[in-house]
């Protein structure tokens, strides 16, 4: 009998009330979990001792809390909402239009299911089986599928309304899992001959954005108010430390939490009067909200910490050689069938097994087409590297897409007159916050911290702190304005 179970609860889209939440971690702390994780599909993990699980079973069941053990039948919808709001993107896709989307689903999908904004590069477009990408025509979508245990992708001939998704999907759902149908033409006859959907002619493919992942933790103001990034390095959250969250959540009338696909959480609607108390639990439970943002763009699998292991192992490196990663996500695959988001991939390959368990491995190195990790295209770089490798070959390609994305940058313009070159001299500087990118600009001052224009960065008193993430003065660098990324 194993010691240890794996139980997973869906959180659909990533969206979850505190309320909700509070009750799953207080059975699971009554069941002696002490901690949980929140996974690349933006579900909610936990590991429960077998003494224990029974129990827990029992009283899960009881509040008609669905679950699931050590299996992945029904796998959670994923979606961009969590950067809703606060990574803008000018679409017209927005809270309401997710929630109409979730509530067609009356059914637990067998298929991946995405929802995505076509114009952010926080959460991934293809990691589903289906999915779904907002078209530019409102309400109407855009939908790629990828049969199951394949890698092939094809875009449904139509864009799709929004109020027919959970009808397309629950129907493509029966086609291609108790039909067995897969081939693109054949899929979409069975499917549309059977009954009729809303849609509109889809003409093209959908414009992948360049990638850019925000700077995703610690509060950062939006409007009027602000939203709170927790992300930890080990991807354990302590119950204790949730529970504080969700209290704070229900007092001060914040609705929702968002996990992300980065095993992160966003908590938004946080109201300047507050802050304090935000703070007061960060410093309770010794929640750390500074990390560098190289550390924040890598992707684990859910059920090991192999990756997580060779993930602070690579960082370490980086750490030490001031390796720059700026434009780049990392995505660490230890299980042939597992999946993870980067577009820079590192896959560990067992040479020497006993039974299953790998007892000496390498690592192949691969990246993506333009270094996006929304493409499914995959290039090797290096194969068959020792571990103690691995670090130095993932900086050479660092370096790789660095150059490449130089010599496209400096690519000539056609200019309508000409002008005089600037001397290198005279190029005007600023000063940008090492943590979250925020630029300070003494031409324009910094009015939410009462900064006229005209200040220089040194005349700033000692303790401005930045205006996105609070991080202090000294955290700032001075850069060239050309060189802004």
């Amino acid at each position: 009998m194993r010691d240890y179970y794996s139980l997973k609860v869906n959180l659909p889209a990533g969206i979850v009330s505190p309320g909700a939440l509070q009750l799953v971690l207080k059975l699971a702390y009554d069941a002696k979990v002490r901690t949980v994780r929140f996974g690349a599909r933006q579900q909610l993990l936990m590991t429960v001792h077998y003494e224990d699980m029974r129990f827990f079973e029992k009283e899960l069941k009881q509040h008609q809390i669905k679950y699931e053990i050590n299996t992945e039948q029904f796998p959670n919808i994923i979606s961009s909402y969590c950067g809703e709001e606060v990574f803008r993107t000018g679409a017209w896709l927005r809270e309401s239009e997710y929630h109409t989307v979730l509530d067609q689903f009356d059914y637990q999908p067998r298929l991946k299911v995405n929802l995505s904004d076509a114009n952010q590069s926080f959460t991934p477009f293809f990691t589903g089986n289906l999915n779904f990408i907002a078209s530019p025509e409102p309400h109407f979508w855009f939908l790629y599928i990828r049969p199951k245990q394949r890698n092939t992708l094809f875009r449904w001939p139509e864009l799709v309304y929004t109020n027919d998704i959970g009808r397309l999907a629950k129907a493509l759902e029966q086609a291609m899992l108790d039909e067995a149908i897969q081939e693109e033409e054949a899929l979409y006859n069975a499917v549309t001959t059977a009954q009729p959907f809303v849609t509109q002619p889809a003409s093209q493919d959908v414009e992948l954005p360049d990638f850019s992942l925000p700077y995703y933790e610690g509060f950062n103001r939006y409007g009027q108010r602000s939203w709170l990034g927790l992300y930890r390095r080990d991807e354990q959250f302590s119950i204790a430390f949730l529970l504080d969250v969700c209290a704070l959540c229900l007092k001060t009338r914040v609705g929702e939490l968002c996990t992300t696909p980065w095993k992160s959480l966003i908590i938004k609607g946080i109201e300047e009067k507050d802050r304090a108390a935000w703070s007061h639990i960060l410093g309770k439970h010794n929640i750390n909200v500074r990390h560098a943002a190289n550390e924040l763009a890598w992707q684990t699998e859910d059920y090991t910490t192999d990756g997580t292991q060779l993930k602070s192992y690579v960082m370490r490196y980086f750490e030490k050689n001031d390796t720059r990663t700026f434009g780049l996500c990392f995505g660490v695959q230890t299980q042939p069938k597992s999946e993870v988001f980067g577009s820079v991939l590192i896959r560990q390959r067992p040479v020497f097994r006993v039974g299953k368990l790998a007892l000496f491995s390498v690592y192949d190195l691969y990246f993506t087409d333009n270094f996006n990790p929304n493409s499914r295209t995959y290039h090797l770089f290096e194969r068959g590297l020792l571990k103690i490798h691995v670090p130095a070959q993932i900086e050479r390609l660092c370096r790789k897409f660095s150059a490449r994305r130089l010599s496209r940058n400096d690519e000539p313009l056609d200019r309508k007159v000409d002008q005089p070159e600037v001397d290198v001299q005279e190029r005007p500087k600023v000063h940008q916050c090492s943590h979250c990118f925020t630029v300070y600009d003494s031409q324009f001052g910094e009015p939410l911290r009462g900064v006229s224009n005209g200040v220089s960065f040194a005349l700033l008193s000692n303790d401005f702190t930045c205006p996105t993430c609070d991080a202090p003065k000294e955290d700032f660098f001075e850069i060239e304005m050309a060189e802004l990324t």
